[in-house]
């Protein structure tokens, strides 16, 4: 008996690792072809998939759910709704970095920047070409007026996603931070 939990246990262990180094080798392969992409329609079908993988629990569909669920009630105002159920996909697995990012933007509309740039921290953390985070970090350090901040991040962006439509906004802050300075 324990003989066959052990080659369970093994299988299953097995399953987790290749289904994770798959979902991992995809994301790879689509940020390379990102960086490369020719045109904003190339560019824009790249990100529509990378965003279609970090939406898209690696091997827990229950997970993919509750944060379609949370995304639901965040864009149809049910925030309370919305920040229990990303509360809850972190809670279950917190190394997941779209639960992070979920949470994040949600609080990035309460009002609660402070929370919202720890859970940014934490999806950097654990993506760091999550351009989608470091577009949203940057738009709470122009809510600060924090414009050298927002800039770095834009071009952290940018070095990741060459025509993310976020950078078209470098110039206009740069401008703003020189006016600040005369």
């Amino acid at each position: 008996m324990s003989v066959i939990k052990k080659h369970i246990s093994f299988i299953i262990i097995f399953l987790f690792v290749s289904t994770n180094n798959v979902y991992s080798e995809n994301l790879n392969i689509l940020f390379k072809e990102l960086l490369n992409a020719k045109n904003l329609q190339q560019a824009e079908k790249l990100e529509d998939q990378i965003w279609n993988n970090w939406t898209r629990h690696p091997n827990n569909d229950y997970l993919t759910n509750k944060l379609e669920n949370g995304t639901y009630s965040m864009y149809h105002q049910q925030y309370r709704r919305a920040l229990k159920l990303f509360t809850d996909v972190i809670n279950e697995d917190p190394k997941w970095a779209e639960g992070w990012n979920k949470r994040a933007t949600l609080l990035f509309i309460l009002g609660d920047y402070e929370k919202s740039l720890d859970d940014i921290e934490k999806v950097l953390d654990l993506e760091p070409r999550h351009f989608g985070a470091l577009s949203g970090r940057a738009q709470i350090y122009l809510s600060l007026k924090e414009y050298e901040k927002a800039v770095d991040d834009l071009r952290k962006a940018k070095s990741i996603y060459p025509l993310i439509k976020s950078g078209e906004n470098i110039k206009l802050i740069e401008k703003i931070i020189k006016d600040q300075q005369i």
